[in-house]
């Protein structure tokens, strides 16, 4: 049996290991550097999380109470609007002038009106919710000259429908309880399950966008899991988010991570 402590005057942090034989390395030196890393790790970040719980907001836990599929959804209900600067941020972290885009969940078209600021080349969207689709056609009316054009479905029933792409945009959300538990509570980021087939999609250089609710750093399994498929990404901070106390959202930090993949 193998232990480790971390002491704090608010905590404790104990690791018990039972199994002499886990995290066997070929010297003792190695396996003691693996365990008070982690230990050490743990700790720190409890002590940063204990910093921001002052500058928290309130919120409420997430609950997917509404057909967001086929119902007809208000704008809250799809996006609210202390959001708006981070859809700005992921359009201009992926989207140059001339790229072909690909565009997953158009929602209330804010994210879709800055990628046409930018003049791509071409702009395809992917969007699920009948509502939304049938409210496309009125948007794309705003930009004439653009190559723009909707896939009503969700992405995972058109892929065979989609070429390769500059730039991808994946900002799309759980449709369900069961969803949101598989793919945010149980998994490193929403987006875990997109990464497979963002890689197939994108050219060699793309760069591909994604919400996550981390907010200063990704965590060591989000990591791995993007270079499982992917060999870069850069981090930047969008901060002095205005989210109200009533928010419905799962973030209940004033900041939020922007990331930019590439492959």
């Amino acid at each position: 049996m193998t232990k480790r402590f971390k002491r704090h005057r608010q905590f404790e942090l104990s690791l018990t290991v039972n199994d002499d034989a886990f995290l066997r390395t070929p010297r003792d030196s190695q396996r003691s550097w693996f365990l008070n890393r982690t230990v050490k790790e743990a700790y720190e970040e409890l002590l940063e999380l204990d910093s921001i719980t002052p500058h928290m907001v309130r919120g409420s836990d997430q609950v997917i109470d509404l057909d967001r599929a086929e119902g007809s959804l208000d704008d809250a209900d799809i996006m609210e609007d202390w959001q708006i600067p981070i859809m700005k941020a992921m359009a201009e972290a992926v989207v140059s002038p001339g790229a072909e885009v690909l565009e997953i969940g158009m929602g209330r078209g804010i994210a879709s009106e800055y990628i046409q600021q930018l003049s791509p080349a071409s702009h395809t969207i992917i969007e699920c919710n009948d509502t939304i689709a049938n409210e496309f056609t009125t948007w794309k009316e705003k930009f004439p000259k653009s190559d723009i054009r909707l896939i009503h479905s969700m992405w995972q029933d058109c892929l065979d429908q989609l070429g390769t792409y500059d730039s991808i945009l994946f900002h799309t959300y759980p449709l369900s309880d069961e969803e949101f538990v598989e793919t945010v509570v149980k998994d490193v980021t929403f987006a875990a399950h997109f990464l497979a087939v963002a890689h197939k999609l994108l050219k060699p250089g793309g760069a591909l966008t994604y919400l996550t609710n981390e907010f200063d750093s990704l965590s060591r399994a989000h990591q791995r899991a993007l270079f499982e498929y992917f060999s870069e990404f850069t981090l930047s901070v969008v901060r002095d988010l205005d989210i109200p106390e009533s928010t419905r959202d799962a973030l209940w930090v004033k900041q939020m991570l922007v990331i930019r993949v590439i492959k």
